[in-house]
């Protein structure tokens, strides 16, 4: 992990499109204001958490359609074969 040390007004460059930059401190809060590309998405850390689990919640969601899919035929067969 790189750690700078910035005051007020001084900002940071990530690559040549991500500026981020000190608006203001304020005794523990630091506000920063943060210019990117539209392409890039930008977060705090609990809404990107928060995208992360839903997502992964939807692709998991998903794939049970498909499993009881794949269990429904065997069933069917096997009753098939009771006959």
């Amino acid at each position: 992990m790189l750690v700078l040390s910035r005051q007020r007004d001084e900002s940071i460059m990530i690559g040549d499109d991500v500026e981020i930059i000190i608006v203001d401190v304020r005794g523990d809060k630091v506000r920063l204001g943060i210019t990117a590309p539209k392409s890039i998405p930008v977060h705090r850390r609990e809404i990107y958490d928060a995208i992360q689990r839903e997502k992964k919640e939807k692709k998991e969601a998903e794939k049970q359609p498909e499993a009881e899919q794949k269990e429904e035929p065997q069933a069917q067969q096997e009753s098939s074969e009771e006959q």
